[in-house]
Parts: structure tokens; C-alpha cells; sequence
């Protein structure tokens, strides 16, 4: 699928990837977590098991850096020599990209906690409910100035500094209306980070866009997107939501006028 600010490309990433060189000013990336191990957890009450696919599995810790380090390492190619990427993960995957990212001489910018409001509750009551995922930001260069639009994320703050504790729900149900991702992230919470480290008319890269809510806040912003999906089963949503942002775009266009009005969370349950 491709629109002239919204591109979906059904492959690989370690053989996408590799096609683009200096191309990118952000990119968002949340990739498997590997924490399919045929245990269980509970969802809307109900007790579910945590498998999400084959892509999710992973119990060799070497394969598993190794999976990170080549795919960052491409990530560095396409990334402009100002970009920045932001890796989305939980304790199963997120040391390994940090050891990744040092490896590869990145310069860690954040490390920023999603506190979810909603977490589901511990199924085996043996330790503390599992409710915060980390996002580490970082930049290419260490030479170079990165996108960080400072004011604007003072402004959403009350005009204080922004601090890298946030608070968000986990998604809305009119975000699954057109299928669900196991692992899909809340809009509001892409919307605050594209808003944070990227410009209007931005190049976004999302190397496992999977529902393509990465997608879907880059063209609410006005930024351009490209998403590489290997599951043909999400790219059929993501398809399903970028016609869905299309025919009310007017209507999510008018919400998001206002950008702090846009980061309270009563917008978004409107939907």
C-alpha cells in the first residue's frame, strides 16, 4: 500500500531495511518482546494465554542480541545523521537493545516509563503487577543536533519541564475497531512522541509497524510514514485503519487542533 505520506511495505525488515540510507528523522520501533513461553495472563477479566506467534518466541538470549544488533544496526544506515529511534520494550527485551545501542554507539538520550493506568492484574500473585514498559530514545550521532521540540512539550506540561514518567491507558476500544495487534500501543502515546522528536512534514520509519498506529499518528501530524510489516494478517489492519483515518480525517483533523486539548484523555475515548 502506498499513499503519498503513508506507505506499507509487506516484508522482511532485515531485507527492507537495508534499501534505505540516510533516509529517516525518526524512527519508532517496538519489536518482538520474546516473551511467548506458553505461559498465561489475564485480559478483560478472562484468563488468556501470552503466546502472540511464532514471531515472538525466543529463548536464546545470544540469538535474541543478536536479532537487535543487526536490526539496529540497519536502523543507524536509515536514519538521517540528525535523526533519533525510539525502541519500545519490557524487561524481557529492553536490556539487550540497550547493550545493542552501546554497542553500536548510539548516544542514549531517555529512557522514557509508559505507566499504565489499566495494567492487567498478576495472574500468579508471586511479585508486583507488571504495569510500566520503557521506551529508550536515542540518537545516531553523537555530533549531530537531534529533533526535540522542548517548548511544545513544556506547553503539554503546564509549562513545566516534561519528565520521563508517563501516564497513559492502554488502548482505547475504538483503536481495535478494525482488528487488534497483541502488542499494539495506545495513539495518544504516539502522538506525544512523534509531537516530541519529529517536525511537520518529518520522514517516519516504523520497522515492525504492525496495526500501524505509528502510521496512523504520523499522518494526524502531518508527517510522512513508512511501515515494513513481515505478518499479512496486520497489514490487512493497518489498511483497514489508514481508510478509516481517511474518512474522518476532517473530524480527527478538528480534535487534534488543539494540541493540548489533544493530550487529555477524554479525546481519545470520544472515538
Amino acid at each position: 500500500m502506498i499513499n503519498n505520506n503513508f506507505t506499507l511495505i509487506h516484508g522482511d525488515t532485515f531485507e527492507i531495511l537495508p534499501k534505505f540510507t540516510n533516509e529517516f528523522d525518526l524512527i519508532f520501533a517496538d519489536p518482538p518482546y520474546f516473551l511467548s513461553n506458553d505461559g498465561l495472563s489475564i485480559q478483560s477479566g478472562k484468563i488468556v494465554s501470552v503466546n502472540k506467534g511464532m514471531w515472538d518466541k525466543g529463548e536464546n538470549i545470544d540469538e535474541i542480541d543478536d536479532f537487535n544488533l543487526r536490526w539496529l544496526s540497519l536502523a543507524k544506515t536509515a536514519l538521517k545523521n540528525t535523526g533519533s529511534i525510539m525502541i519500545s520494550g519490557t524487561y524481557h527485551n529492553i536490556f539487550s537493545i540497550g547493550r545493542a545501542l552501546q554497542k553500536l554507539d548510539y548516544k542514549i538520550l531517555n529512557i522514557i516509563t509508559w505507566q499504565k493506568t489499566n495494567p492487567p492484574p498478576n495472574f500468579s500473585c508471586r511479585y508486583l503487577t507488571h504495569s510500566t514498559e520503557q521506551i529508550i530514545w536515542a540518537r545516531k550521532s553523537t555530533k549531530h543536533k537531534h529533533i526535540f521540540n522542548y517548548d511544545l512539550m513544556r506547553k503539554l506540561n503546564c509549562d513545566k519541564q516534561m519528565r520521563d514518567v508517563w501516564q497513559f491507558p492502554a488502548i482505547a476500544p475504538w483503536e481495535k475497531a478494525q482488528g487488534k495487534h497483541p502488542t499494539q500501543k495506545p495513539l495518544a502515546l504516539l502522538v506525544r512522541l512523534l509531537l516530541m522528536a519529529s517536525n511537520e512534514n518529518s520522514m517516519i520509519c516504523d520497522p515492525f509497524c504492525g496495526s500501524a498506529t505509528t502510521g496512523i499518528a504520523a499522518n494526524l501530524l502531518g508527517r510522512n510514514f513508512i511501515g515494513i510489516e513481515k505478518e499479512s494478517e496486520f497489514i490487512g489492519i493497518s489498511q483497514k485503519r489508514k481508510k478509516e483515518l481517511d474518512f474522518k480525517s476532517a473530524e480527527f483533523c478538528k480534535k487534534i487542533s488543539d494540541l493540548a486539548t489533544l493530550e487529555k484523555q477524554s479525546l481519545f475515548n470520544q472515538f
